[in-house]
């Protein structure tokens, strides 16, 4: 049977990569970003549709998620990756520097969540995986990006919470939390780093396949250290 997942920030460094990971394993893929301009090699897949949504529209990603209900039925595993990045400490960051990361970080993931969670609730059955980060677990890793390890932590605090209130159903909220992703931007913004030691989106795909594919069913509120040796 051919599961179906959503994934959000598909056109994204992580996220073009588990695209690929998720047709080769056969699911029914709905992508959701702004362009497709990595995605060319899913263009012509028969189980693959990217969509154009303001996740920062909570009636926007509402009305999508009904939609695609409507349009399949059942929504097996939705996976949100889109999110954003920024620097400062407590000096640098100001209210607008909060909402900034709080919106791209944890409003994108909440509005697209909370229909889907309904959803599969009401289904007995999905998986849902959020993307925190080691700075929202660490406070020293943390320090100097305020704004982002804050924002972070609340879809860590989300997580636990939609758990609680999942208990006795088979429906999971997962939180992976990378170290330094591999990404081209990264090599870019950090050309002096290590990039051995950073975690390639291939290896952050496979854990992502894990959590989906069954093989991570006896598994509740679980949190990933997907860090490599970074």
């Amino acid at each position: 049977m051919t599961r179906t997942i959503l994934i959000t920030g598909a056109n994204g460094g992580l996220g073009t990569a588990v695209v690929k990971k998720f047709l080769d394993e056969n699911y029914k893929v709905i992508a959701v970003d702004h362009s497709g301009s990595h995605l060319g090699f899913a263009s012509n897949h028969p189980q693959f549709e990217l969509h154009a949504v303001n996740l920062a529209s909570e009636p926007e990603s509402d009305t999508f998620v009904k939609e695609a209900i409507s349009l399949y039925k059942k929504i097996d595993s939705a996976l949100l990756l889109v999110g954003g990045f920024a620097m400062g400490d407590i000096a640098a960051t100001d209210g607008e520097a909060l909402k900034k990361m709080f919106s791209v970080n944890f409003e994108t993931a909440y509005y697209m969540a909370r229909p889907l969670f309904q959803h599969m609730m009401e289904n007995g059955y999905g998986r849902i995986v959020l993307v925190g980060a080691r700075p929202a677990l660490q406070p020293e890793a943390g320090k100097n990006m305020i704004a982002y390890a804050l924002s972070k932590s609340l879809l860590i605090k989300l997580a636990d919470l939609l758990n609680e209130s999942a208990k006795g159903k088979n429906v999971v909220v997962s939180v992976i939390a990378p170290s330094t992703i591999d990404t081209p931007l990264n090599r870019k913004e950090m050309p002096k780093a290590d990039f051995s030691k950073w975690v390639s989106p291939a290896q952050i795909a496979d854990v992502l396949e894990f959590i989906c594919s069954g093989k991570s069913d006896p598994l509740r509120g679980p949190l990933y250290k997907v860090y490599g040796d970074a």
